[in-house]
């Protein structure tokens, strides 16, 4: 004996009624670009942190990363820390410089003669 299915008949549940098809969950993509600009302008902001652009645009993109963007954490974290440090970097060497150049311009012999 063999068992045919017809196609065109619809399965019962064993508690009665017919089977419904689970309904479609809706497909959320996740994006994560704003972690991934963090990241990635914290990476360049390692060979052009002396520009105060680039740091504070990937600290900003990081936190919103933070944010909005749970799945990708991780990128977003590294960006931030990886931003906050070659900003705090550069601001130091900057005062740093300043700090060299006030201490040195009384020496310089231009300057003394015009006085």
């Amino acid at each position: 004996m063999t068992t045919t299915i017809d196609p065109t008949v619809t399965p019962v549940h064993p508690a009665g009624g017919a089977q419904q098809p689970a309904p479609a969950q809706p497909q959320t993509a996740e994006t994560n670009g704003f972690s991934i600009a963090s990241l990635v302008l914290g990476l360049v902001s390692i060979v052009a942190g002396f520009t105060f652009l680039v740091p504070i645009g990937g600290l900003v993109l990081g936190i919103v990363g933070l944010q909005r963007e749970p799945a990708s954490r991780t990128m977003a974290i590294w960006g931030v820390v990886l931003n906050t440090v070659m900003l705090v970097g550069t601001a130091l060497v900057g005062f740093g410089m300043l700090a060299f150049g006030a201490l040195t311009l009384p020496f310089l012999p231009f300057v003394a003669t015009a006085f």
